[in-house]
């Protein structure tokens, strides 16, 4: 099926919320026109993309624009949202189409890398993206909580859409002195958007933030960042301070998240991964802009194989904390004969990921020399994580 692939304008939203109603379910009278209040000024931006039959539309994509952070340094990330087809459109190639139209839009945008929750596997497998991480979301027993105490004494005031650029600020902070790789941060816009719900709780400390509301008998966090032992304490003391009513706490988690330590027990856990899928969009781009450990030095030669943004083989050089990716051979450049490690960009962007090499060998995503393989090891390694779901 043929499809005219344009961007959204805002005569176009009452489509998209039928178009989300028949993929997603129902949305409340309030949660539309929140949605219509976050999704009109990105509109002009071109990062929300529509696939027309004539002038009917057959299935909306929108690109949200994020920070993420690798090994500690932040870079622009496309995050792929509300990917939604038509009921009597699926299984015509339409969803295929869409997507390929959001790579090269990504791309074109400047994003370098790209990410998504998947509804299912196979269609964004095949056109590139590959598991990387997950959002861990830990059910803690509330009680726990109650034994953490503040070591100092942390300031904490409320906060609200004011205090975006304070959070975006901590968010930076706090994720470059942990070295993470795969958490997120909104954009302003977005961040003074979340901040005025009048149903969290949201508290601010100079190096650390947390959100957090009932749900139902259970305390529900949407956030805890800090980037001190005090705060990290701090924010966690008061969140327990509600165990007296609350029996769990369920919290989206680093897979090494200090709170963990500083429970008094734990044996069995209940953790829920939601999973999401990475995407390379420029090998060069995404090199160049990733952190890596700042001891490593070394090289690898890798071909990536690449059928929607053009593949090519690259020579990767790491050292002080940053990366370079050189094209040796590919489109405009002469063939040179060197051994290389051979992946798709599906099994690029999982090493990006910090998939290790032996398991991509193992798994069918990577061939070719192994002689780099442990330099890529230490290069990419990484425990991918999200504590946001988009």
């Amino acid at each position: 099926m043929a499809v005219e692939i344009r961007d959204l304008t805002p005569e176009d939203l009452d489509d998209v919320l039928d178009l989300r109603k028949r993929s997603f379910g129902l949305l409340s009278a309030a949660d539309a026109e929140s949605w219509r209040t976050a999704v009109t000024p990105v509109l002009a931006e071109g990062r929300y993309l529509g696939a027309f039959d004539g002038s009917r539309l057959a299935a909306a994509a929108r690109l949200r624009q994020f920070t993420q952070w690798w090994h500690g340094r932040p870079q622009p990330m496309a995050g792929i949202a509300g990917v939604t087809v038509n009921p009597e459109d699926r299984g015509r190639g339409v969803g295929t189409q869409i997507m390929r139209a959001v790579i090269d839009r990504g791309a074109a945008l400047g994003d370098a890398v790209s990410a998504l929750y998947p509804a299912t596997t196979a269609i964004y497998r095949s056109i590139g993206y590959e598991h990387a991480g997950a959002q861990y979301n830990v059910t803690i027993p509330a009680e726990s909580l109650r034994h953490i105490r503040p070591s100092g004494q942390v300031k904490l005031r409320r906060m609200g859409p004011g205090d975006a650029a304070e959070v975006i600020s901590v968010l930076h902070r706090a994720h470059a002195a942990a070295r993470a790789s795969g958490p997120i941060s909104w954009d302003e816009k977005t961040w003074n958007h979340w901040l005025a719900d009048d149903d969290d709780f949201l508290y601010l400390a100079d190096d650390g933030f947390v959100i957090y509301r009932w749900r139902g008998e259970n305390m529900l966090v949407d956030n805890l960042v800090a980037a001190s032992a005090e705060t990290t304490r701090a924010l966690w003391s008061m969140v327990g301070s509600s165990s007296s009513i609350a029996r769990d706490v369920v919290a989206p988690l680093a897979p090494d998240d200090p709170v963990l330590w500083l429970l008094r027990e734990r044996t069995k856990e209940q953790v829920t991964q939601v999973r999401w899928m990475f995407r390379v969009l420029d090998v060069a781009a995404a090199v160049e802009r990733r952190g890596y450990p700042e001891h490593l030095l070394g090289d690898a030669v890798v071909t990536v194989d690449d059928p929607l943004r053009g593949g090519g083989t690259w020579r990767l050089e790491f050292g002080g904390g940053s990366g370079a990716a050189t094209l040796i051979e590919g489109p405009g450049v002469a063939p040179v004969e060197w051994p290389s490690v051979a992946l798709s960009v599906n099994g690029f962007s999982a090493l990006y990921a910090g998939i290790p090499p032996a398991t991509l060998r193992l798994s069918g995503l990577m061939s070719g020399d192994d002689r780099y393989d442990e330099t890529l090891d230490a290069a990419f390694a990484a425990k991918p994580y999200m504590l946001d779901y988009f």
